[in-house]
């Protein structure tokens, strides 16, 4: 399960056997979102408006750096 980043208790990361499209997971405690990347749509959340709101701002600033990440774990 590679982890892309850590910020303010929230685990950013994909599975080792994913599949398309390109998609995020965030967990933090018991609460946990699914996003796809390309266009930033919540696929699942269990996050309070506030905590989704947050996620999707670190993804903004990191969409191409995930994106990045994702396609060198599983085109390598």
């Amino acid at each position: 399960m590679p982890t892309l980043i850590k910020i303010n208790g929230f685990k950013f990361f994909f599975y080792s056997n994913e599949h398309e499209p390109k998609h995020i997971h965030v967990l933090k405690g018991e609460e946990f979102a699914k996003i796809n990347l390309a266009n930033l749509e919540v696929v699942f959340s269990s996050f309070k408006n506030k905590d989704l709101a947050f996620v999707l701002e670190v993804l903004k600033e990191h969409k191409d750096e995930f994106i990045s990440a994702w396609e060198r774990y599983f085109n390598d």
